[in-house]
């Protein structure tokens, strides 16, 4: 499936395509990517295969032509199987053949996605040299494991001679997403002016977060110091949450599931902090270019954490850090039933980080 963005192409434009698919998080941390490639690319073509789901998070962006879709079956919750027979894959790879690419940038690391990029039909293809798939690139970029993926996604540009001038995240939204989103604060029943922090106290795998308990001891205690707490949560969080709702009582107003991803993210930029795990979430909170604090376990930062001088990483970093997440076979559980590396993260330090980015945060705007 095509999404056009723009008018029909003029012809004699250079034509680019970007493979980078998947997950709200990658997603995000896609567009200082885009941005520099459109800079050094201003009257290029540029088309972008992404995840209809992971699609959401950057309508409005200004620096691609077309979003192209690429939908195949897998385990993902972005995935909605478009793409399911290998008669409707090759029918996408040959509708991409078509559009004679000159280049394509291969920023997912899997076989299948360089395989894509070949049969383009492209004579560029540039991406990074994993999964044995080098002799598909005509240009190779080592992948670290020490670096940001944000970095490693621009290194990519760097070996392609692409000059790199800045790295910072962005979002967009509609005044139409903006104004539900003070719809759904008044709807809380939040009064004008009242501070609000974001919280999302969810993971995809349960054994990667943090406690609800804690979750809720941490709600308790910005409420005591005059904030409104926001929880935050896909509709299939809610289950969880209702299983465990006394335990945040009154003070926090609940928004699981009952808001778009659209418009949760124009309430992020409505907020003073955010503090969740290692999400998507917290990547679009990052992107809405608010404070934040990011919990990380059993996944090093190093690579995924949040891409903000705002915010403040809380890791552990024990000698099994980070870990192949085969939880419990490598590792005990605690009674709560978690990994010690996320049970060693007290409310406490998670509050005081909080609260010195807040202070930190009215003190810059003071000096504006």
């Amino acid at each position: 499936m095509l999404v056009k963005l723009t008018v029909d192409k003029p012809a004699g434009k250079k034509k680019i395509l970007v493979l980078r698919y998947r997950f709200i998080g990658d997603t995000i941390l896609t567009i200082p990517f885009l941005r520099n490639l459109r800079r050094a690319e201003p009257l290029a073509y540029i088309a972008w295969v992404v995840a209809p789901g992971s699609a959401e998070v950057i309508k409005g962006i200004p620096y691609v032509d077309e979003l192209i879709y690429w939908d195949p079956v897998t385990t993902h919750a972005d995935s909605r199987g478009t793409h399911r027979t290998w008669k409707e894959k090759w029918e996408f790879i040959r509708e991409l053949r078509a559009r004679h690419f000159d280049k394509v940038y291969v920023l997912k690391r899997s076989l299948s996605s360089a395989i894509m990029a070949l049969f383009t039909g492209a004579p560029e293809r540039i991406g990074f040299a994993t999964e044995g798939r080098g002799l598909l690139l005509s240009k190779r970029v080592p992948y670290r494991q020490d670096r940001h993926e944000v970095e490693n996604f621009l290194d990519v540009l760097r070996a392609d001679c692409i000059e790199v001038t800045d790295t910072f995240l962005e979002c967009w939204t509609t005044p139409e997403e903006d104004v539900a989103a003070a719809g759904v604060i008044a709807g809380g029943g939040v009064p004008a002016g009242l501070r609000l922090v974001a919280i999302h106290p969810f993971a995809a795998n349960p054994q990667r977060g943090w406690r609800l308990e804690d979750f809720a001891t941490l709600v308790a205690r910005f409420s005591e110091k005059g904030f409104t707490p926001l929880l935050l949560g896909a509709p299939g969080d809610r289950g969880d949450l209702d299983a465990a709702r006394t335990l945040f009582g009154a003070g926090a107003v609940d928004l699981v599931g009952k808001c778009s991803l659209r418009v949760t993210m124009a309430l992020l930029k409505r907020c003073s902090l955010f503090v969740g795990n290692d999400s998507g979430i917290m990547h679009l909170a990052a992107a809405a270019g608010i404070p934040l604090v990011a919990l990380f376990g059993p996944q090093s930062p190093v690579k995924f954490g949040p891409w903000s001088e705002r915010s403040a990483v809380i890791y552990k970093n024990f000698a099994c850090s980070p870990c192949r997440q085969k939880f419990f076979t490598e590792c005990e559980p605690s009674p709560r039933q978690r990994p010690a590396c996320m049970e060693a993260i007290t409310v406490d330090e998670v509050f005081a980080e909080g609260m010195a980015l807040l202070r930190t945060d009215s003190r810059k705007k003071c000096d504006v």
